[in-house]
């Protein structure tokens, strides 16, 4: 868990450490001013104990510590101290990365300037998301993407929450270190490789190029033009630019990893912005991730006629 206590103020950084090895499945922690400091993961919620407790973690919210507008200041203020001016850019995107690829989700009174986030003042609320690699997830799914000696273009989907960004920088892995292809990776988010002053704390493979922060267009562009991929990566796909940035792609010679957001094969189909994607056949290969008990992740993959071959 590498940089995320060193966030908290100094006094709760002990209790704080302890409190991420006691979880043992640990996916975020929310802090909310005022409230309980909220620790969960693997379907348990826990509370970080008031100070003068001998236990760090409670499952009652009554005695649980309670971030006061000091911590928060205090807190902010340690987050932003790598380098105030990423700092600021990052806020305006509304999330912060740390080193060790944590993500700390931010919430507070924005400022806008001509319809674009200036700056976010007053953060009061906070999300931060522990990162897991799960290196080796995907390994039993890379078989059923295969299309002869080629990859075929696929979308990984879920409900919020579930790991297709986890499967997907794993497939991004194994194709690079293991297939042996160039992939060219857009960040747009920074969910994926969790750049940090732009190396990536991630493992996405040797045959990775990472373009951070960047629109999808944007860097499909940028990245057919300069890096000459075999597979192109890109998080949270939808409406007609993304559509139109793919095409092109295709035009180009790559091939396609990419997400959606959606909790059945059905519920994917009848999205409306997914028509142009259903139409085209771009994709050929579709991944469903699903959460079992004890917050295992699983996976059924669909051919382009929503048959079901795994």
């Amino acid at each position: 868990m590498n940089g995320v206590q060193k966030i908290f103020p100094v006094h709760l950084r002990g209790r704080v450490e302890k409190a991420i090895r006691e979880h043992g499945a640990l996916e975020e922690i929310r802090i909310r001013i005022g409230q309980p400091v909220i620790f969960s993961g693997g379907d348990r919620e826990l509370y970080l104990s008031g100070e003068n407790s001998d236990e760090v973690l409670t499952e009652e919210t009554k005695g649980a510590y309670r971030m006061g507008e000091e911590d928060l200041s205090e807190t902010v203020t340690f987050l932003s101290r790598y380098s105030r001016y990423a700092f600021e850019e990052e806020m305006k995107n509304g999330f912060v990365t740390l080193e060790g690829g944590h993500r700390v989700g931010v919430a507070g009174q924005v400022r806008m300037e001509r319809g674009e986030v200036a700056d976010i003042s007053y953060i009061r609320f906070l999300n931060i998301r522990i990162a897991r690699e799960r290196v080796g997830c995907a390994r039993g799914l890379i078989p059923y993407l295969r299309d002869g000696d080629a990859i075929c273009n696929t979308l990984f989907f879920s409900a919020p929450g579930v790991g297709k960004t986890t499967y997907l920088r794993d497939c991004i892995r194994l194709l690079s270190d293991e297939e042996g292809l160039s992939v060219s990776l857009i960040d747009e988010r920074s969910e994926i490789a969790a750049c940090h002053l732009g190396i990536p704390q991630n493992n996405v493979g040797m045959r990775t190029d990472v373009l951070d922060g960047v629109s999808k267009q944007k860097g499909m562009q940028m990245m057919i033009r300069s890096m000459a991929p075999k597979v192109l990566a890109v998080d949270e796909l939808g409406g007609e630019a993304d559509y139109r940035a793919l095409t092109q792609a295709l035009y180009c010679g790559c091939r396609i990893l990419g997400t959606v957001h959606a909790g059945t094969i059905s519920e994917l189909w009848e999205k409306e912005e997914f028509i142009l994607w259903k139409k085209s056949g771009i994709f050929k290969r579709y991944v469903l991730l699903k959460k079992g008990g004890a917050g295992a992740r699983f996976f059924e993959v669909y051919n382009a006629r929503r048959e079901r071959v795994c």
